[in-house]
């Protein structure tokens, strides 16, 4: 059985997006393929044999999305008490006067900034530090060789 991929709305909304967006992008690779194979004459041509590669790559990308929307279970509400996949937190660095938000997401959602709020995947080293946390505990996270302690301020 296929992996469940547990989406936000909001991701599951911009993966639909997405699709929509890369079959617009299919569409058009399409008709300069269609349009470089009518007026070639070598069919060895590098230009040709570029759209070709790119319609595959577009079509694989495509095929990827749609797997991820099939398998996808749209997150309900979850438990503001402790960090689950799809709770928005704010930290604050150890030291730090000001704290910032962090939405823990599936890794299919993940985005490096989208308004205020930075999304983090649940299998990233600080999404995998957060989850099951409470608020007021303090978390620390280790990327490489650094680690960073994180008092976790509220859950939303």
């Amino acid at each position: 059985m296929a992996r469940e991929v547990r989406l936000t709305q909001d991701g599951y909304d911009r993966l639909k997006t997405t699709i929509e967006h890369e079959r617009e992008r299919l569409e058009e690779a399409t008709k300069i393929l269609q349009e470089l194979t009518g007026t070639s004459d070598d069919y060895d041509d590098s230009g040709l044999e570029d759209a070709k590669r790119e319609k595959a790559r577009i079509e694989q990308h495509i095929d990827e999305l749609e797997d991820q929307l099939n398998r996808a279970v749209i997150i309900e509400n979850h438990k503001a008490s402790k960090v689950d996949l799809g709770a928005t937190v704010n930290l604050k660095e150890k030291g730090a006067k000001k704290g910032f938000d962090v939405q823990v997401v599936s890794s299919v959602e993940v985005s490096v900034l989208e308004g205020d709020v930075m999304k983090v995947s649940d299998q990233s080293p600080m999404g995998k530090a957060l989850m099951g946390h409470k608020k007021g505990d303090a978390v620390k996270v280790t990327i490489g060789n650094k680690t960073t302690e994180y008092t976790l301020v509220s859950i939303s």
